[in-house]
């Protein structure tokens, strides 16, 4: 029986009416068939009705996925957001409270942009909204360029912490990553280690550090564009399937226990 992966949607609007979806993009549905080897289970961003218990007792794993839209600085205790800017309420109640009880369950959990930013602000840390606008730092947001390999491509490189969860599957003290995001970490959540930092001091991976025993971690890149060509993209969805197994296994193991 294959584990069942649950992946977070945004709200967005399609069609001739604008009619509202809940959408979560193709790659990470393909990245969970072909290499994580789970059921791929879409989370609509259904905010306060969200049934984070039920999700969590039935799901063996979790993708938080990149989007558009931005956590809304109410969350960090941040200042409003530049007029214009994208944002999802409904999503931010939704990841929010479902990273902290999955952190505390053990549940798996690989967080991607947007993903990787609500974990940061779900244990309690803060955001730079506009990387662009700090002072010394890249401008990490997406080309706006219609050739998918532009926008999609290695943009620049991170350095890998010694002795890391990243340095042990990329054996490499340097990767090249793409960048396609606005945000970025201010202030790190406490329980989180740094794993990877840009050039310009930007955070670009981490881990949660405590109990080992648990799997959840995080990456600012997309690593779900380029597993087919890239092999350290790849083994971070292979490393997730791993631990998502792992942890259906266990699950499994305790439900029958408690039947008997």
């Amino acid at each position: 029986m294959k584990p069942l992966v649950g992946i977070s949607c945004c709200t967005k609007q399609f069609g001739v009416f604008g009619m509202p979806n809940h959408a979560a993009s193709d790659t990470y549905v393909r990245a969970t068939d072909h290499v994580v080897g789970g059921v791929p289970v879409l989370m609509p961003a259904n905010g306060p009705m969200a049934d984070v218990e039920t999700l969590l007792d039935r799901l063996d794993g979790i993708i938080l996925t990149g989007s558009r839209s931005n956590v809304h600085p109410t969350q960090y205790d941040g200042p409003p957001h530049a007029e214009g800017t994208w944002e999802d309420p409904a999503r931010d109640e939704l990841t929010l409270p479902l990273i902290r009880a999955a952190v505390a369950r053990g549940v798996p959990v690989l967080a991607i942009c947007r993903g990787f930013q609500e974990l940061n602000v779900a244990l309690g840390g803060s955001l730079h909204q506009r990387l662009q606008d700090v002072p010394g730092r890249l401008d990490h947001s997406t080309p706006m360029q219609p050739a998918a390999k532009v926008r999609q491509g290695k943009a620049h490189s991170i350095r890998v912490t010694p002795g890391g969860w990243l340095h042990r599957l990329a054996g490499a003290a340097e990767i090249a990553v793409n960048s396609l995001h606005n945000q970025g970490i201010d202030r790190l959540a406490p329980g989180l280690a740094i794993e990877g930092v840009a050039p310009d001091g930007t955070i670009e991976a981490v881990r949660v550090v405590s109990p080992a025993t648990r799997y959840v971690v995080g990456v600012q890149w997309h690593p779900e564009y380029d597993w087919q060509t890239d092999s350290v993209s790849r083994r971070i969805f292979e490393e997730f399937g791993d631990a998502v197994r792992r942890y259906a296994a266990g699950s499994r193991l305790g439900q029958a226990a408690a039947a008997d």
